[in-house]
């Protein structure tokens, strides 16, 4: 009498169902193998998402905090310009036309001294 391999409804051991000599436990393991590989996989992906909302939620309030001081200093140069254009408007065109050469000067001998150093 031969022996052969036992096969599925064989009346094999209820142990590995008689799979353990026809192959189906390496695909198996391998399949095990793999999922544990996918598992880790995912793991990372889902990780690395979290770390990139976390990311984003700090930009986005960066960005608006931003987008606050913007307003503020676009809110006070409006004002400065209306201020300097209701002066240069007035009778005291000549005493902003001094300034703005007395600055100029300033301006350069302060860039002379640099350039000297």
């Amino acid at each position: 009498m031969a022996r052969h391999a036992a096969r599925p409804g064989d009346g094999a051991p209820s142990g590995n169902y008689g799979y353990t000599n026809s192959g189906y436990s390496v695909y198996e393991e391998e399949n095990e193998r793999l999922t544990e590989s996918l598992r880790n996989k995912v793991s990372a992906i889902k990780s690395l998402s979290i770390e990139i909302g976390t990311e984003v939620k700090n930009q986005n309030k960066m960005l608006s905090e931003m987008d606050n001081d913007f307003d503020s200093t676009g809110g006070l140069l409006g004002a400065t310009m209306g201020r300097l254009r209701t002066l240069s408007r007035g009778s005291q065109t000549k005493l902003l036309c001094y300034m703005m050469l007395f600055s100029l000067f300033v301006f350069f001998v302060i860039y002379w001294i640099i350039k000297l150093r």
